[in-house]
């Protein structure tokens, strides 16, 4: 998959922002507020996304390309390389897991105000 192609999926959520705040190259996808996603856009091999804990184990041990999140939360966050074994629609549903993990967190007030 392209940068271009996950930003584009990204960008059509609900909510969902993109932007800079750390520095040049990481590119940072937010839902109202929240991340939900981050990829160096000078080198874009993978993506960094939340995930449910118990879930994150289980991606790690069954493939490579799933790894601990760097410069992240080692419990809540992957770091996921394209470069491996994940094909496009497992990518997808990875970024979706993220995004919902990310919008059923916040308050109630926000999703109602806000409904996708």
């Amino acid at each position: 998959m392209f940068l271009e192609e996950l930003r584009s999926y990204c960008l059509q959520k609900k909510g969902v922002s993109e932007g800079f705040p750390f520095d040049q190259n990481t590119l940072v996808f937010k839902v109202f507020g929240k991340l939900f996603a981050l990829m160096d856009v000078e080198s874009f091999d993978g993506v960094n996304l939340k995930c449910d804990p118990e879930r994150a184990i289980e991606l790690r041990e069954r493939y490579h390309a799933v790894q601990v999140g760097y410069h992240m939360n080692k419990k809540h966050w992957n770091t996921v390389r394209l470069f491996e074994d994940v094909d496009d629609s497992f990518l997808l549903e990875l970024v979706d897991h993220s995004y919902d993990l990310v919008y059923n967190s916040l308050p109630k007030k926000v999703r109602d105000e806000n409904p996708r």
